[in-house]
Formats: C-alpha cells, structure tokens, sequence
C-alpha cells in the first residue's frame, strides 16, 4: 500500500537549523520521493518500506536532542502529483 507522509521536526532549542537540516538530509538518503518546502517536508512510498526507514531516523534525532517535537501526518496513497482541481 502507498502512503504519503508530510513530517515537520521542530527543536526546541535556538541553534535548531543544523538538527533540522540534518534530518531532512536522512530524509533524502532513504530513495523515496521526496518534496520540500519551508513548512515541513513531505515522503511518498510503499507502507512498510517508508515505515521501515523512517523509525531509525526519529529514533536518530530523538537520541541526540534534549527537547524536539516532530509533527507526522500519514495519507493512504500516494498524493505526490497532486494538483488542485478548483
């Protein structure tokens, strides 16, 4: 089954840019497709593969950091080439 997954990281900390580009390095190295914008970052690809990939990198982050927050959404489908119709 496809998902799409729009993740949004968020330290708690002021120095926060390098935890979030470094996660959203991670993010790019695991072969699913990927968009970026300025709000949050979004993954597209098979249920157990993007599952499979993504709970190491949290669990990553979560180690190396006092205080973080991540923001996960999951559709069923990938919504990847999505285009408003209205």
């Amino acid at each position: 089954m496809k998902i799409s997954v729009e993740l949004t990281l968020t330290p708690l900390k002021e120095a926060y840019i390098p935890t979030v580009k470094n996660f959203i390095k991670s993010l790019r190295d695991t072969g699913f497709t990927i968009i970026e914008n300025p709000l949050s970052t979004q993954l597209y690809g098979d249920f157990d593969a993007v599952m499979t990939s993504l709970v190491p990198l949290i669990k990553k982050t979560f180690n190396e950091e006092d205080a973080v927050m991540l923001h996960l959404k999951l559709v069923k489908g990938d919504r990847s080439q999505y285009e408003p119709d209205f």
